[in-house]
């Protein structure tokens, strides 16, 4: 030992570092955590599978709907997107009747419904939601706070068949009675209705955001003399203003894709007007109302596939655009723009 400890001090002999063994434990650690990892990446990619091979499968039975010489006959896009004439001496005008001896196809109506009840949802839901994310984050007691924010959350629970119920049987007849409504169930009821389903998600995100402000933006303003509604005003809510635009198109996209609410309370007429008193119908009750009553391989059929398409690609482009802009205001706050 003493002549090996002499060879290496004289540098004859080559040290190799020798790495410290792993306890059994340790071993069991390691193996234990790269499972989990691996469990939880393929739950990962199989939730992106999943969502990828329904888009392809929605794509490919809408796709036959270009063709098929018989679909591209009965409803090309030149039916679905310009007048047509319905009935001789009558002017071009846009119908949705598929199922007839001279279908119909028209979506104009279809999109006319959808926007008039989803604006009317926006429009009401938005401003109660924020100004009670505001509300709860800004001005409420610690134990109001602790007590409202779980029971809003708990609403976002309610199943939408059960929301449709309340405006078919009690929203609609109430505001029939109240402002004398040429019909009962029409866009504003469907719009209302919608509107208790999405609050809930705009609130909640909407407080998360104001809440993770940093709390020296509150301090500085207050120091500078601002009240506390100045601050929260003038402060807060343009520094949340990213995550306020991510809680409104989480809601809007909850608004148009919605179905049970819309079919159960917008009367479900394919009607081109702009009149929010007029009874509607939807692009999802659509498909909702049809799917199951159609023939499978017929143009009807691909032409719901080909809505269930342009939803898509009509909430795709939203969240594009809010992105875009989201990434513009976080530039102008933190000053990266100048």
């Amino acid at each position: 030992m003493d002549r090996q400890v002499a060879m290496q001090s004289q540098g004859l002999v080559e040290t190799v570092p020798v790495a410290p063994r792993l306890s059994s434990a340790a071993r069991r650690r390691q193996i234990r955590e790269k499972v989990i990892a691996g469990i939880i990446t393929a739950a990962a990619f199989t939730g992106i599978a999943a969502l990828v091979l329904i888009l392809v499968f929605i794509a490919k039975e809408a796709l036959a709907l270009f063709l098929d010489a018989h679909a591209r006959e009965e409803a090309s896009l030149s039916k679905m997107f310009l007048p047509q004439v319905v009935r001789a001496n009558r002017p071009p005008a846009f119908v949705w009747q598929p199922v007839s001896n001279v279908p119909k196809v028209s979506m104009i109506p279809l999109f006319i419904g959808t926007l008039k009840t989803t604006l009317v949802s926006m429009v009401v839901a938005v401003p109660v939601g924020v100004a009670g994310a505001l509300y709860a984050a800004e001005f409420a007691p610690r134990r109001l706070r602790e007590v409202l924010k779980p029971v809003i959350e708990l609403l976002a629970g309610i199943p939408s068949v059960v929301l449709g119920f309340f405006a078919l049987m009690v929203l609609a007849t109430f505001l029939q009675d109240t402002f004398g409504l040429p019909t009962r169930l029409n866009a504003v009821v469907a719009g209302l209705g919608l509107a208790l389903a999405i609050v809930p998600v705009i609130f909640t995100v909407s407080e998360d955001a104001l809440t993770a402000v940093p709390r020296s933006y509150r301090e500085a303003s207050l120091a500078l003399g601002a009240t506390p509604w100045e601050t929260a005003w003038k402060v807060v809510l343009p520094a949340a203003a990213p995550g306020i635009l991510a809680a409104c198109v989480l809601g809007f996209g909850r608004a148009i894709g919605e179905t049970m609410i819309v079919l159960m309370a917008s009367g479900n007429a394919a009607i081109v007007s702009w009149n929010f008193t007029d009874s509607v119908r939807s692009m999802s009750a659509t498909i909702a109302a049809e799917m199951g009553e159609v023939v499978v391989g017929s143009p009807h059929y691909s032409l719901l596939f080909f809505i269930g398409v342009e939803l898509f690609l009509f909430t795709f482009v939203l969240n594009m655009v809010a992105s875009t802009w989201t990434r513009r205001v976080l530039k102008r706050l933190t000053g990266a723009g100048a």
